[in-house]
């Protein structure tokens, strides 16, 4: 029995251990494409429309960060704590995220297809309309966050939690998933791929709530 019930288990997300070092204030102005940012704080500044194509951030920390239009594909963010930063159409398009915070974050379509995650933790805030088409996620947390609409399209999914977080709409096409825990999300609304479920793992109120849904995908008429 001991050897059943720890066969069932979930295995537990590796999350990220984070210790900044004492930070320097940004002084630059102005990101770069290709920058190299290490050990520097950005903290109430304002980056609208600006160009970071293919930097890196590491042992940064970035505090209350308008993002509004920025272009940061191909960015890499290492060791990095993002609290309150806000933004519309940031374009983080095949961005690399390994150890990194992302808290209270107010963002709204976010593209972030391609991107590569490793060891993140997502707590608190709302994120509307993020783009993760063709993502790859590994150890990653949503915690006590709102994600309205996310586009899981295509994106491999393996380690990654859902705590105490509402789903509203998402779409799960043609994912593939491995030890991806549902069980404790709060509001759980799926559009579009849950037929893509192999490999979640989800509560027994949840599958009753998800019955109609999955009803759906097969073809199956309910009536009476």
């Amino acid at each position: 029995m001991a050897r059943e019930a720890k066969k069932n288990q979930v295995p537990a997300v590796r999350r990220p251990q984070l210790r900044l070092p004492e930070l320097e204030p940004f002084v630059g102005g102005e990101l770069e494409s290709e920058g190299d940012y290490d050990g520097l704080e950005f903290r109430d500044l304002d980056f609208a429309g600006q160009e970071g194509r293919g930097s890196r951030f590491m042992d940064c920390g970035l505090f209350g960060v308008a993002l509004d239009e920025t272009r940061l594909g191909r960015v890499r963010l290492m060791d990095c704590v993002l609290e309150q930063v806000r933004g519309v159409g940031t374009q983080l398009a095949e961005a690399s995220l390994r150890d990194v915070e992302v808290v209270d974050a107010r963002l709204g379509g976010t593209q972030l297809h391609g991107s590569v995650w490793e060891r993140v933790v997502v707590r608190g805030g709302k994120i509307d309309f993020v783009n993760l088409r063709k993502a790859k996620l590994t150890d990653v947390v949503f915690e006590g966050c709102v994600l309205v609409e996310p586009d899981f399209g295509e994106a491999r999914l393996t380690r990654v939690e859902f705590r105490d977080c509402v789903l509203k709409g998402a779409d799960f096409t043609g994912v593939t998933m491995k030890d991806v825990d549902l069980r404790t999300v709060a509001s759980l609304e799926i559009a579009r791929g849950v037929e893509r479920l192999r490999g979640a793992v989800i509560s027994t109120g949840q599958m009753l709530d998800l019955a109609p849904v999955f009803a759906a995908a097969m073809g199956v008429r309910v009536e009476g």
